[in-house]
């Protein structure tokens, strides 16, 4: 009688234990939350966003306690400045909004790394097939013990990797500002075209009046008029595209501020004479400030780290297991060790991947300090090139061509009128004129790109990794990276 109630015990009490052990493995999950992508919302959101005035001058304020240049104030409704598109560049940038989410990833595999692993329960269970047989079962709960210090690296990795991706995002805020600031001057460059070439057809028409009426006196032949007035349609298929190349330039540049290709503002052009660069030692600052090496240098760590971490996986952890059960009507408490010997594999495989992968690391720091270094010098020989030719368009050849408008201009007024001489001075002119905005789009470029390999005067850290209650970085964007947000959605928290 005893032999058959006591497997009816044994049933109750593994029915018990059993519920106890799935209610405390549901409740250490985590439910799924269903997240639709709305893109007809986010096309609202994205025609609203210069009225987010309040918040990007809130962002303007962060960005200035952390010694970042920007805009005294930001306000849109008089105008757009350069400074204030950098602003809003890194505030909405499509690409720095990608970068920062990465930055997220990294951070949410850096708060998670080193957990000790889950522990493990057990169940065998087994019923004689006989009237009255015994029941014979097992309880096991087994953890793992990770006295080899593997959890320790594995957080320390997470770091380093964590601390690279913010270094990614010094380095796409930095070249973002650089991209801005030659996109609006090659804005600037098509709007000043633009308004020369409007100004050299009031000068054609102008000039086609006076050969209409020169025709009509005969002073002049049909084939000579014919000629004049060819230019004069010459001059307005030149403005359509000069038209499309000014819209271009501008639905590029609105791309880089992230806003609509048709948003309402207006952009102030500005052609800022190129900023002098002091080029002593340029070679130590690229590799002491550039963004880029310093992406390297981290990388070139989560290699370290990702072999440290292989290294320490061959020593080996411990295994405790713990349980209850009971054979022949006997009840037994059970205890297990195991410990894994490494002699045949000790993960040899991992550890020569890994040093295999830092030489990568290694070699991809040098050649990208070989390659900047040698956009460096095309960038300095551009410049003074460019600065070269602009001086002598600017003080030599196009106040010659001026000079020379005004005395055609004086011969109009007495009468003597060349219009052949008088159209190639205007043509000459505006040929003049163009290649000179070249040639300071040339300038602005190369100084522009010179900043950018220097890197920031006061390089930007990235947030310290040591606690993840700490993320504070002189670069303002890349707090809100560590939070895998952006600095519109960080500010409307």
């Amino acid at each position: 009688m005893d032999n058959l109630k006591r497997p009816r015990r044994a049933r109750a009490a593994l029915l018990e234990l059993g519920s106890a052990a799935a209610f405390m493995m549901l409740a250490g999950c985590q439910s799924y939350e269903r997240a639709p992508l709305e893109l007809a919302d986010h096309r609202v959101a994205l025609d609203a966003r210069l009225d987010e005035s309040e918040s990007i001058a809130r962002f303007v304020d962060r960005l200035s306690e952390n010694n970042s240049a920007t805009p005294e104030r930001f306000d849109p409704s008089d105008g757009l400045s350069p400074a204030e598109g950098e602003v809003l560049a890194l505030f909405y940038n499509p690409d720095l909004r990608l970068v920062r989410l990465d930055a997220g990833v990294a951070l949410a595999n850096y708060e998670t790394a080193g957990l000790w692993e889950d522990p493990e329960f057990g169940f065998d269970g087994a019923e004689i097939l006989s009237p009255g047989g015994p029941f014979e079962y097992g309880l096991t709960l087994s953890l793992t013990i990770p006295v080899s210090g593997r959890l320790g690296v594995e957080k320390d990795r997470a770091g380093a990797a964590y601390e690279a991706e913010l270094r990614r995002v010094v380095d796409a805020e930095w070249s973002n500002r650089a991209s801005v600031r030659s996109a609006w001057a090659s804005w600037s460059t098509a709007s000043e075209r633009l308004r020369l070439l409007r100004e050299v057809l009031g000068q054609v028409e102008r000039i086609t009046a006076i050969t209409d009426r020169l025709e009509t006196t005969g002073e002049i032949t049909r084939v000579e008029a014919r000629l004049l007035r060819a230019e004069r349609v010459e001059t307005l298929a030149d403005i359509s595209l000069a038209e499309l190349d000014e819209a271009r330039a501008r639905v590029t540049l609105l791309g880089l501020m992230g806003l609509p290709p048709d948003a309402v503002v207006e952009l102030l052009p500005a052609l800022p004479p190129a900023s002098t660069i002091d080029l002593n030692d340029a070679v130590t600052r690229l590799i002491e400030s550039n963004t880029t090496l310093a992406v390297r240098r981290a990388e070139y760590q989560v290699a370290e780290d990702t072999l440290r971490l292989e290294v320490r996986k061959q020593y080996p952890d411990i295994t405790i297991g713990t349980g209850y059960g009971s054979e022949d009507n006997d009840d037994r408490l059970l205890l297990g060790v195991s410990v894994p010997i490494p002699i045949l594999n000790a993960n040899r495989a991992g550890i020569a991947k890994a040093k295999a992968r830092r030489e990568v690391a290694r070699a991809a720091a040098e050649t990208t300090f070989e390659r900047l270094a040698r956009e460096l010098a095309i960038a300095r020989a551009t410049l003074d090139a460019s600065r070269a030719q602009r001086d002598a368009f600017e003080h030599e050849l196009v106040p010659m061509l001026d000079e020379q408008s005004s005395e055609m201009e004086q011969l109009i007024n007495l009468g003597e009128v060349n219009t052949l001489l008088l159209l190639e001075t205007v043509t000459h002119r505006f040929e003049a004129k163009s290649r000179l905005l070249e040639l300071r789009q040339a300038e602005i470029d190369a100084a522009v790109e010179i900043a950018r390999l220097l890197g920031p005067d006061k390089p930007e850290s990235p947030a310290p990794v040591e606690s993840t209650n700490d993320q504070s970085a002189t670069s303002d964007t890349a707090q809100t990276a560590a939070r895998g947000s952006t600095p519109a959605e960080e500010d409307s928290r």
